[in-house]
């Protein structure tokens, strides 16, 4: 069997990584069993050094979170290996199922085998509640993975789902459940090996006699028990079947010697790469396994074991590593501990102020109510007074009535003038009688239903989200114009941070990102930037609650040489009656009119077209430079490109309506390629540009044409690369720097930007960014992030 305990070490490969990292702990050499010198059969175990046994003991105990079985507690007995890498006890996993309404088979808890026996639990832990009798009957009347009455393909096979309380995730089992899974012998090896080195002098104790037990003395594979000397008679009776039974030393690791497979129970050979499991011979032929990777289980077993030998070398000389970071964990722990009893003080006394606030509140407006209260019963009382003085036994009646009497006519004016007044005012209140005040406080009601929601909706700050990068905006050209904004229910940045690096695929490492933080408003400039270079940049806000999220990366093109920065010249002659300049000299405007409609004549008999032509103010005599424009896509025909200054001061001396066939419109690019005769550079080069599209060159197109074979769509915007020494200029669309069209042009003096019209149209120049009049924050020369 040497072979096959070979084989079935895959399984083991746990215990060889125990071995590996605490040597000795199985108890080789001084604490190997020893015979019993008088040949009673018991056994005894000896003790080891006293110096080893302190740290053997503590790894122990270390280890024991490790032997625990996540559902009851307690140690592993006939741990299953579940498909999602963590071990449940096989007892365990049934009563789960049972609770989840699935049948399952007898869970075969062995009540003979040393596993379910109390005196093999740990000394620490408690005793297992014995599942009820009735929960026993379900589970062993029940059968699991068959299906009775259920024809072959009738129906889809019911699949089982675990849920594993190691990992909380639902695990798939298939069809046959619990059945499917292999029995985790290695972690069974390693619970017994515990177990005997916490009751390192326990002598095995006879599992069939009654208290008090005596220490065992034989075992028998056949019934998976030990036994006295007594016992081992009484359940092997001379004559019987169990009389073959060879006895065997007491121990208490009864199981099979090798893996089985679940569902052939023949001894598994192979492992599966790609189902990454086990597998015996029959398993191996069958279908299921036909086109997959299938390798012996000792070079599975070689290679694992090689592979957790140098991860478990790498992490035992890292214990400095390891001692640093825990340090430094348990110092974050003290930092948390500080910092939420921080917090919570802040918030307790914010919301202490919010009830000094409303206390003050509530004084002030409980003392409005009670001087308006006190003001009205003062004018209430003031008019009943009044009131009373009008009753028939008041005193100012009786008084009345006595003046009333007076005959003197001189003194009875004097009094009566005097009562009159009162009497008159009486009357009036008593013939439009309404009280002095409302009784009603209506107008002191509060509407408290936005505080309340603000109440409500008091929580504490969130960071902002991740911006998002407006890509319509944003562009890179002299230098990145960066625009960006929040989702709309974010939470508000107090400010910004940018950070961007070079993207260079052929670096081995990736470039430091730079940033630079407190970046206010929604846009910034990056400047000092490498031409002809791709640079990935994001951004992320920050307000109290600290930074939020980045936003996406976006990847930008600067262009592949420095911008060159010019106006249109309005100096030289061209035709002010069909091309209009703006103020700031970037755009033009060709209206064509009247001289449009008198070419009408030459245009039906294919005669020469006149040409407007418009030059930059700048003129080129080294190096490379780089610009960009748009052009309107309404334009009826629109050539840009570079000329030799002389020459084109010529075509300023032509009649515009009288041009040379060979730089004729209609011959595509006018550069002088279609001529192979001529081996001087021509000295203009134009791309042409009309109706939404761009008229590619017959000689050589860096991009693939349309099914037309000579027309590709107009982009947003066209930039023109001249290399002076190089005498070549090309073509980009410079959105995305894709390549249009290539090709050389006479650099034996200045070279000018130029740009022709035919017909109505319209042109502007790219804006620098460094002139944009949007808010921005300048980003160069940054430090490097940590």
């Amino acid at each position: 069997m040497a072979d096959g305990e070979e084989l079935q070490t895959f399984t083991s490969i746990m215990d060889a990584l125990v071995r590996i990292s605490v040597s000795g702990w199985g108890l080789p050499g001084g604490g190997e069993r020893s015979a019993n010198p008088r040949g009673t059969g018991r056994s005894s175990v000896s003790a080891p050094r006293a110096g080893a046994l302190a740290p053997l003991q503590t790894s122990m105990k270390n280890m024991e979170r490790e032997l625990i079985c996540p559902v009851c507690k307690e140690m592993y007995k006939q741990p299953l290996a579940l498909p999602c890498m963590h071990n449940v006890c096989h007892v365990c996993a049934s009563e789960i199922l049972v609770q989840h309404g699935y049948i399952c088979c007898d869970p075969s808890s062995e009540p003979t085998s040393p596993a379910s026996t109390p005196a093999t639990r740990s000394p620490r832990m408690g005793r297992r509640v014995i599942p009820k009798p009735d929960r026993l009957d379900r589970l062993l009347k029940s059968g699991f993975g068959t299906y009775p009455g259920r024809k072959r393909g009738a129906v889809h096979p019911q699949t089982v789902s675990f849920p594993c309380p190691a990992c909380q995730r639902d695990v798939d089992l298939g069809e046959r459940g619990l059945g499917n899974l292999f029995r985790n012998l290695t972690l069974e090896r390693i619970v017994e090996r515990y177990r005997q080195t916490i009751n390192i002098s326990t002598a095995i104790m006879c599992q069939f006699c009654k208290p008090p037990q005596l220490e065992a003395t034989k075992g028998c594979t056949e019934c998976k028990s030990s036994f006295c000397n007594e016992c081992f008679k009484l359940y092997h009776p001379w004559g019987t079947q169990k009389a073959q039974h060879e006895p065997t030393p007491p121990t208490l690791t009864f199981r099979p010697k090798g893996l089985m497979c679940p569902e052939h129970k023949e001894e598994v050979t192979h492992y599966c790469k790609t189902c990454q499991r086990l597998v015996c011979q029959l398993c191996r032929v069958r279908r299921a396994h036909a086109s997959h990777k299938v390798t012996p289980v000792l070079s599975a077993y070689q290679a694992l074991r090689e592979k957790l030998t140098k991860s478990l070398a790498y992490i035992l000389s890292s214990q400095d590593t390891v001692q640093l970071q825990i340090a430094e964990l348990e110092e974050t722990v003290k930092h948390t501990e500080v910092n939420g009893s921080q917090a919570k003080e802040e918030v307790s006394q914010l919301i202490r102020g919010l009830c000094t606030v409303l206390e003050e509140k509530q004084t002030a407006l409980l003392q409005a109510i009670q001087e308006s209260q006190q003001e009205r019963l003062a004018s209430l009382h003031h008019q009943i007074q009044e009131h009373r003085a009008m009753l028939e036994n008041s005193g100012m009646v009786g008084y009345a009535q006595e003046v009333l009497k007076e005959t003197d006519h001189p003194c009875f004016v004097q009094a009566a003038k005097q009562l009159h007044s009162r009497i008159v005012r009486a009357t009036d209140s008593l013939q439009t009688f309404r009280p002095a005040t409302t009784s009603s406080f209506s107008r002191f009601q509060l509407d408290l239903s936005r505080e309340m929601k603000l109440l409500t909706d008091l929580s504490f700050i969130k960071a902002p989200e991740a911006p998002v990068i407006d890509t319509q905006r944003t562009y890179a050209y002299d230098q990145i114009f960066l625009c960006w904004r929040l989702p709309q229910h974010s939470p508000p940045a107090w400010h910004f941070t940018v950070e961007y690096r070079k993207s260079d695929t052929k670096a081995k490492a990736l470039k430091l990102w730079q940033r630079r933080e407190e970046v206010r408003g929604t846009s910034a400039l990056v400047e000092y930037l490498d031409t002809d270079s791709v640079y990935v940049l994001r951004v992320k806000g920050c307000n109290k609650a600290g930074f939020g999220e980045y936003s996406e990366d976006i990847y930008l093109h600067t262009p592949p040489a420095p911008v060159l920065n010019f106006f249109l010249d309005n100096r030289w002659g061209f035709n002010r009656e069909r091309l209009a300049i703006s103020k700031d000299q970037r755009a033009v405007r060709s209206v064509p009119g009247l001289p449009m409609l008198f070419a009408a004549e030459r245009l039906m008999t294919s005669c020469h077209l006149s040409i407007d032509l418009l030059i930059g103010d700048v003129a080129v005599t080294q190096g490379r430079s780089y610009w960009a424009c748009c052009v309107d896509p309404s334009s009826y025909l629109v050539k840009v490109g570079v000329g030799l200054e002389s020459k084109l001061q010529e075509w300023f001396q032509v009649p515009q309506d009288v041009v040379s066939p060979r730089y004729d419109p209609d011959s595509g690019h006018d550069s002088g390629a279609e001529d192979a005769t001529v081996d001087v550079p021509p000295p203009y080069a134009f791309l042409t540009i009309g109706m939404g599209k761009i008229l590619l060159s017959h000689g050589s197109a860096l991009t693939s044409r349309d099914p037309s074979g000579c027309t590709i769509p107009l982009p947003p915007r066209i930039g023109i690369c001249l290399d002076y020494e190089r005498g070549k200029v090309s073509f980009y669309d410079a959105v995305s720097f894709r390549g249009l069209w290539e090709c050389g042009v006479d650099c034996s003096g200045p070279v000018c930007p130029a740009f022709c019209f035919i017909g109505g149209g319209a042109l502007q120049l790219q804006e620098l960014v460094a002139s944009k009049q949007e808010r921005k924050v300048t980003i160069g020369g940054l430090s490097k992030l940590d």
